[in-house]
């Protein structure tokens, strides 16, 4: 894949040794760093021992030959990984609430075993892969860039591997045009889908180019472990080039399909929400600019690229497309 390091798992930073040196380098910065997480919103709890779904993964073995003090976790961009407490501790799923700092203890102990996800519609070879068959494919580090709709941002450590693997293996017919996902709906236990706000279950879509490009992820974990609940366990859609809110969580379904999806968002507030959602800040959200973010763990705002700035990899898929009419 082009300029997207993949890092095997072995050599990964710890989030303890990635904080220490955080801590060592920057000193008297740590305060500051502080100041600025409560500025833009982040959370700052301390995670309780008991509470494994905030709790930082242990220690991987040290790489031989490396040192792990001097390895910081980085994107092909050289900008550092979000903490493991920041990706865990701030997320939107609506599914269970619209608090964001509420979601990890909301959906603690929500269950992801057993799990199934269909695969089917205009393929040749449908199936149903549960967790097991899942793994199967090659797992391996994705170091990714997310970019929020409500423009702030974080750095995360994905493991997955390449939606690509799977939709090969099915076999899309040639009527095929474009991918449905569907995320799980139990309005039960996931208390956001009594909510008559949106139309559930959680739906979003690509068209098939996107799907199988090789950026494109199915996460089945992050900074080498399973994938947390608020999150999106146990697997969940990662297309960096586009806003957040397309990278569906907690998949049930996947349909090879030959009209375009519409989307949650979309049948929500369809003058907000395009179908493509590529990240471009000269396109304004109708509320706010889309020309900076905040950068979760910064106070200091900072330039969106184009396509997030995986544009060299992408721009090609829209030649000859308006992207402000396609939005």
């Amino acid at each position: 894949m082009n300029n997207i390091p993949k890092i095997p798992s072995s050599e990964i930073t710890s989030l303890q040794h990635y904080l220490g040196r955080r801590r060592f380098m920057k000193g008297a910065a740590v305060a500051a760093s502080a100041l600025a997480l409560a500025a833009c919103g982040a959370p700052t709890l301390t995670p309780s021992s008991s509470d494994k779904s905030s709790t930082p993964p242990a220690s991987p073995a040290p790489t031989a030959g490396a040192s792990s003090a001097d390895a910081v976790l980085v994107d092909e961009l050289g900008q550092e990984a979000n903490t493991y407490q920041e990706i865990t501790s701030y997320n939107n799923f609506y599914e269970f609430t619209t608090n964001k700092e509420a979601v990890a203890p909301m959906s603690k102990g929500y269950p992801t075993e057993p799990w199934k996800i269909e695969v089917g519609g205009l393929v040749n070879k449908p199936g149903v892969y549960d967790l097991d068959d899942l793994n199967k494919f090659q797992q391996e580090e994705r170091i990714y860039r997310l970019r929020c709709v409500e423009a702030w941002s974080m750095v995360i450590p994905w493991v997955g591997f390449p939606l690509a693997a799977l939709l090969k293996q099915v076999e899309p017919t040639s009527q095929a045009k474009y991918v449905r996902f569907e995320t799980i709906y139990d309005p039960d236990r996931m208390p956001g889908q009594r909510s008559n706000w949106y139309e559930w279950p959680y739906i979003e879509g690509l068209r098939l180019d996107e799907a199988m490009h090789d950026l494109t992820l199915l996460a089945t974990g992050l900074y080498g472990e399973a994938m947390p609940i608020q999150n999106g366990a146990p697997v969940r859609l990662v297309v960096p080039w586009k806003y957040g809110f397309k990278s569906i969580k907690s998949i049930v379904r996947i349909d090879l399909v030959e009209e375009q999806p519409t989307s949650l968002w979309m049948a929500a507030a369809p003058n907000e929400y395009g179908f493509y959602a590529n990240v471009n800040p000269d396109v304004s959200h109708p509320r706010w600019s889309q020309r900076s973010e905040r950068r979760i763990g910064e106070l200091k705002r900072r330039e969106t690229p184009p396509f997030n700035g995986y544009g060299e990899q992408v721009a090609y898929l829209y030649e000859g497309m308006d992207l402000k009419v396609n939005f």
